[in-house]
This record gives C-alpha cells, structure tokens and sequence, in this order.
C-alpha cells in the first residue's frame, strides 16, 4: 500500500476550498456550479485518502492504471464512479467496461471496436470520451485535432460505445497559457456538434491542480484534480 499523504482534516479542507473556487469561477462567467464535475485523481494515492475526499462528498475517482484502480473498488464504497484517465491499451479494456463510469481516453479505432465488443457481451452501452492531443506534442497520447471528427464519425457505427465528449491535457505551463487549447477544446466540440446537427458531444474533460479554474470559465463540464487535494504523489507507490 502506498502511504497516506495529508491526514484526513488536510484532505476534507481542500476539497472545500476547490469547490470554493470552482464556484467563483462560474460566477465569474455566468455559469452553474451544478454543471461542472469534480474528478478527484486518485492515482497512487491510498485508501485511506481516497475515503477522506470521498466522506469530504466527492463520488467521482480518476485512476491512471488498470489493476490499482480495480484493487480500489475491491475495498472503497459501491456508489464511487470511477474515471480511467490513463494511457489506454486495448489488452486491459476487458477489465474497464462495466465497471467504470467513463474511460476518458480513446483515441484509436481498435479502442472503440473493443470497448464495443466488450459492452455488447454484457448488454450494455459504454460511456467514453475521445481524447484530443491538444498540443500535438508527441510525449502524449490522444487523437490529433484533424482526426477526432472521423474517429467519432466511426463510433457512430456501433451501438454499445456511445461518445459524450473530449478530454485533453494541454502542454505543461503557466494557467493562462493554458486558456487557448481550451478555448480550442470547446471550439472543435461546438463544430462537430454542428456538423452532425445536434449536440452529440456535451462533455468537455479538462483542466487540473493547476488551471481548473481556468477551464471552468472556457467551459469545461469536468476538472480533474490530484495534487490540489491529495498533495504531491508519492513517485514510489502503486497499490
């Protein structure tokens, strides 16, 4: 188990002091608080952090690697929705669907065809989001900006894989540098919802520790935040 990283009065005040934030954010452009989603990102961190934010209100994880994340639901609350928001490989899809409430980063064909597969054997239909390589840096993964409308143009041949939106990490940098990817972000969902003639895409997952609020005001409907809630990562630790 890794250790725990701020007791249980540290972790409960910060996410009283992000939900603070985030709704001056809203205020700011005229926004509903009730219309943004807080993902506590959860990697590494311990069990017993992970039940300080959640009796703190908070029902919605981010995990970044498959067989941590399934340790955790094996041990923490029932009603937890839990976000994959890690590199995604195709091998370990059959561990997510089902079980998670979105997997927040397709970006490949093969992705959709098994997550598909995966959620037609259990009659279901599996909620994910298209992730976009915002910054078209090569160190990360995701879709670049001229393929994600044919990548959600060809999920829309299957019936068990249903796209809410698009997710991205921006390049590392200042809070308002990162204002234009997601004025971008918001941009290329407003497109292709106009292009398909109906707003398909109503999700927009962006914006962390460090330029949530930022998001916010460009419309991100889900921040996801870590170290403003847990503090730094232990780099050592994995369940």
């Amino acid at each position: 188990m890794v250790t725990v990283i701020m007791n249980f009065d540290e972790i409960q005040s910060n996410v009283k002091q992000i939900r603070d934030r985030m709704r001056k954010a809203c205020d700011r452009v005229e926004r509903k608080y009730e219309d943004v989603r807080l993902i506590a990102v959860s990697k590494t961190m311990s069990v017993e952090s992970i039940k300080a934010a959640y009796d703190a209100g908070i029902r919605d994880f981010g995990e970044n690697y498959v067989q941590e994340m399934i340790k955790k639901m094996e041990v923490l609350p029932q009603d937890i929705r839990w976000h994959f928001i890690g590199s995604l490989q195709t091998n370990k899809i059959k561990y997510l669907v089902g079980r998670t409430e979105l997997i927040q980063t397709v970006y490949k064909e093969e992705q959709i065809v098994e997550i598909n597969k995966r959620a037609e054997r259990q009659g279901i239909v599996s909620n994910v989001l298209c992730e976009v390589n915002i910054g078209m840096e090569s160190t990360k993964s995701g879709a670049v900006q001229e393929d994600i409308e044919r990548l959600i143009g060809f999920s829309q041949g299957f019936k068990n894989i249903n796209v809410l939106g698009l997710m991205c990490i921006p390049p590392v940098s200042e809070p308002e540098n990162a204002r234009r990817y997601f004025k971008n972000l918001r941009f290329m969902r407003d497109c292709i919802n106009n292009r398909l003639g109906s707003e398909v895409l109503k999700e927009l997952s962006m914006g962390m520790s460090s330029d949530f609020e930022v998001a916010i005001e460009e419309g991100a409907t889900m921040v996801r935040v870590g170290t403003a809630i847990f503090g730094e990562r232990n780099k050592g630790g994995r369940l």
